[in-house]
């Protein structure tokens, strides 16, 4: 990790934990905003002008909260407006690189970086912490603008004015208050619960996080259950991109690689067939990468010290 600027030691996957042996996740670092017009963002924070072609996202598609700002920036129509690179999903001592794995970018053109730490430190010389994706950089001021995804979805969403298609909205007004509650539950037991079983250091902390997955999946399963194309209804909704991140993730490298294996998602079909809907929504198949996924979470050598990465599973019923 970063420490005043300099990398300190070698990558390592868990990043504080508790006096019980759980996971604690850092905080994020950046957090200015866009809107249409460069006014402050929802909440005071400073912002810059949406503009076409100023902005860039630095994802990794092994990444959850990376893929989500990706099917945020296809829903919204950005694609034209807002560039990408991808990083090689295999983590290396220094965490996030740049590398010749298919379909990653095996450079950067931004500021000519190998790793993923040096846009930190571009952006602040004497920044401390984690190098994550996604980062959202400005391209004319050469600086991190946000690297929260939660952020960077509304951002998208919103951010962007008549630059982003206005028949897609992943937050609206009516539909607030189930979004936020329905959120915060999945990411304290979905979302991030899998990491908290992943990276676990006690057998209390793993069987607590494990219980929670389960019930959050069993509550999603019954949800569906009454044949609704999406969580919250019959429109696509941030919600449905949180919780469609981590599912599309678990049997390919949760089950496996951090025990979450009472049961897979394909033996719920509700939570299959919600799965088969949101990828046939437009654009969000090109940002699933199972090749990506698979290599980046089988290349965490405190999980997996020999690198084997399995040849399973079959996703073919999801077209994957």
């Amino acid at each position: 990790m970063l420490v005043d600027g300099t990398w300190d030691a070698d990558w390592q996957p868990i990043q504080s934990a508790d006096d019980d042996g759980r996971f604690i996740r850092q905080e994020s670092t950046f957090r200015d905003w866009i809107t249409p017009d460069g006014e402050p963002g929802p909440e005071g924070q400073p912002a810059r002008p949406a503009e076409a072609g100023r902005y860039h996202l630095i994802v990794a598609y092994i990444c959850p909260w990376a893929s989500r700002t990706l099917m945020a920036r296809a829903l919204k129509g950005l694609e034209n407006v807002i560039s990408i690179s991808v990083v090689d999903p295999r983590l290396s001592d220094q965490g996030w690189k740049f590398g010749d794995f298919p379909g990653s970018d095996a450079q950067d053109d931004l500021i000519g970086a190998t790793y993923m730490h040096e846009f930190y430190t571009h952006s602040d010389p004497h920044v401390s912490g984690r190098a994550t994706v996604p980062v959202l950089w400005d391209k004319k001021e050469a600086t991190i603008v946000n690297n929260e995804s939660a952020d960077i979805l509304r951002i998208l969403n919103a951010g962007f004015g008549d630059l982003a298609d206005p028949s897609v909205d992943l937050h609206p007004w009516a539909l607030s208050g189930q979004i936020e509650a329905l959120n915060a539950q999945m990411y304290d037991s979905l979302n991030n619960g899998v990491y908290k079983a992943g990276f676990a250091t006690t057998q209390f902390a793993y069987e607590e996080a494990v219980d929670g997955i389960f019930a959050m999946l069993q509550d999603l399963e019954e949800r569906l259950s009454d044949g609704r194309k999406f969580l919250l209804g019959s429109v696509i909704t941030e919600t449905d991109l949180r919780a469609f991140v981590t599912l599309i993730r678990f049997d390919a490298a949760y089950v496996g690689l951090f025990k979450t294996n009472r049961r897979r998602i394909a033996d719920y079909p509700n939570i299959q067939r919600f799965l088969a809907t949101v990828l046939d929504a437009p654009g969000i198949r090109n940002t699933v990468r199972i090749d990506h996924i698979k290599a980046g979470y089988y290349s965490i050598k405190s999980l997996n010290p020999n690198g084997i990465v399995p040849t399973g599973p079959d996703l073919s019923e999801l077209g994957l």
